[in-house]
């Protein structure tokens, strides 16, 4: 089984894209992650949902986890509207990891080291230099497990 047989098509936003609006595209879509595209088009980066929380959830939140406890429900409820006017660019991590991209001939093997190793829900998948999809965890596991 090859990367073009558990290809799908994936949505992707812009650096300079509202992170609210990407995390609206995670929720709608139950995706697990994002493909950040740059200026020219191509994949700069995956933006897993976990990214999206980190730049939501308050620092001292995530600090001391206790704290979070203390927030009342109504707040605590809608700590999602505090990215506000935030872009996709700021909720990237700070070090740029390995790009977890392949082509449509990798193999499912070489499909789950790119993620093992990138730590990556997905990986995007580029055909002559131009993205054509992306391969999730899901469909990857799915598919080898059903074998």
């Amino acid at each position: 089984m090859r990367a073009r047989d558990l290809l799908a098509d994936f949505p992707t936003v812009a650096l300079d894209s509202p992170v609210l609006e990407a995390a609206r595209l995670l929720a709608d879509q139950d995706l697990p992650g994002l493909i950040v595209v740059g200026d020219d088009g191509s994949p700069f980066t995956i933006l897993p949902g976990t990214e999206v929380l980190r730049l939501a959830v308050p620092a001292y939140c995530q600090d001391d986890p206790a704290l979070a406890r203390v927030v009342d429900e109504a707040h605590a409820d809608a700590f999602l509207h505090g990215l506000g006017v935030r872009t996709v660019r700021e909720a990237l991590p700070r070090h740029r990891r390995e790009l977890p991209v392949t082509d449509p001939g990798a193999t499912v093997l070489e499909l789950a080291a790119l993620m093992a190793r990138t730590r990556s829900p997905l990986v995007a998948i580029l055909e002559d230099g131009r993205l054509t999809g992306a391969v999730t965890l899901q469909a990857l596991l799915d598919r080898v497990l059903a074998s």
